[in-house]
């Protein structure tokens, strides 16, 4: 009987493993079953797997892309290949390792969740009807403002929650942002985002006034947390919570799903890229470039509506 030294070698490596370097028995078994997986396709290839070459395992991997594994599972058995083959070169078994001048599989950008125009219209007059039904209250007032300021700047929730009180009496079309690294951006409001303000900064003075001299609230929306001002996580929970109220199923939304709304929705109406960078505070256009979808989706739209060959198409249609 002719001794499998590719299967005795999988098995001492997963014994070092355990042993030195105490992985867990579901690490163990992924191993076992990754390693399992490359070494019945090498052989296969008339390959044994102790002896692959680099071009033996990229084909391993394009065989995995073909079959349709994501990029992330692509990743995970390359990086089991890995491990195997350092283990294989530090005992001497092998003279190099076939996977130092590999690539990872190149892992897409996941796109950003966002809402659709109608859930974002629902959720506002959601909270402006809530805010109107109860005037005197000043949690409806301030949940409104918050969404329609989130809505109409695309700030962080951060940058939003820790807005100054000083906003009240600018009384203009631009909003002054205080973003990371303490810089500075103009972003302009709606008229609604106005008009909402206008009516919770009629409460606020209210409350202001009622506060000790000296100890009136320094931020737009004063909390008795220990920071001053509304935690971020309470504003989620608001958030949540009136979604539910207006039919949108609360799992999709948060304050940065409104944030990607924002952006998606500018761009599919036109805004140039770089404008929406400068809105949302990205200090480089890679990171606003997750968005690029919607512009793709729009350019697709346009030449479908106005190309005149689309257009002979649908008639031979």
């Amino acid at each position: 009987m002719t001794l499998d030294l590719s299967a005795a070698h999988l098995e001492a490596f997963l014994e070092m493993m355990s042993a030195e370097r105490g992985a867990a028995t579901n690490t163990l078994a992924a191993y076992h079953r990754d390693l399992s997986d490359a070494h019945a396709f090498l052989k296969a290839r008339g390959v044994s797997p102790d002896a692959a070459a680099p071009e033996d395992l990229r084909a391993y991997l394009a065989a995995l892309s073909a079959d349709g594994f994501k990029p992330t599972s692509q990743a995970r058995r390359l990086s089991a290949l890995r491990q195997f083959y350092k283990f294989l070169y530090a005992e001497g078994l092998r003279a190099d390792d076939p996977t130092g001048i590999l690539d990872a599989p190149k892992k897409g950008r996941p796109l950003p969740k966002t809402m659709s125009l109608d859930d974002v219209t629902r959720l506002l007059a959601r909270a402006e009807a809530e805010a109107r039904a109860e005037p005197d209250r000043i949690e409806p007032l301030r949940l409104h403002v918050l969404i329609e300021l989130l809505y109409a700047t695309g700030m962080r929730v951060s940058e939003l929650v820790t807005l100054p009180a000083s906003v009240l009496a600018r009384n203009g079309r631009m909003l002054m942002i205080r973003g990371k690294g303490n810089k500075e951006r103009m972003v302009p409001l709606s008229r609604a985002a106005i008009a909402a303000l206008e009516l919770y900064g009629e409460r606020f003075a209210a409350f202001q006034a009622a506060q000790p001299a000296g100890k009136e609230s320094r931020f737009l929306f004063p909390a008795a947390s220990e920071a001053g001002h509304l935690p971020r996580q309470v504003f989620a929970r608001e958030l949540k919570a009136l979604a539910g109220r207006a039919g949108i199923r609360a799992a999709v939304i948060s304050p940065h799903v409104l944030r990607h709304a924002f952006a998606s929705h500018l761009l599919a109406n036109g805004a140039d890229l770089r404008a929406v960078q400068e809105l949302l505070g990205h200090s480089d256009i890679s990171t606003t470039q997750i968005y690029t979808h919607v512009l793709e989706e729009r350019l697709h739209q346009l030449v479908q509506t106005h190309h005149p060959l689309a257009k002979q198409t649908k008639k031979r249609d």
